[in-house]
């Protein structure tokens, strides 16, 4: 497997990152307020909020990669874009 795709390809898209981003939130909301007053369980709080925010900031999850899940929608490439590959490779 490429190590890029496992670590930077967005697999993160739809309800699934709504869902990422309000667990963050509502995570470090209750982290915040000190409505947790255990010090193992605001580690779990914690963890739950880091992961939310990231995966949903970064539009990516892997596991996610590793299983081969993927909620993103796919991106259609632009003709510009199309045009300048095939000139790349076409003098290189």
């Amino acid at each position: 497997m490429n190590l890029k795709k496992l670590l930077l390809e967005e697999n993160v898209g739809g309800f699934d990152l709504l869902c990422r981003t309000i667990y963050g939130v509502l995570a470090t909301l209750v982290l915040a307020t000190g409505l947790v007053k255990r010090s193992r369980w605001k580690w779990i709080i914690a963890l739950i909020a880091f992961t939310g925010l990231v995966s949903s900031i970064l539009r990516h999850c892997t596991p996610y990669s590793i299983l081969g899940i993927s909620t993103a929608k796919k991106k259609k490439a632009s003709v510009q874009e199309v045009y300048f590959n095939k000139q790349y490779f076409r003098r290189y």
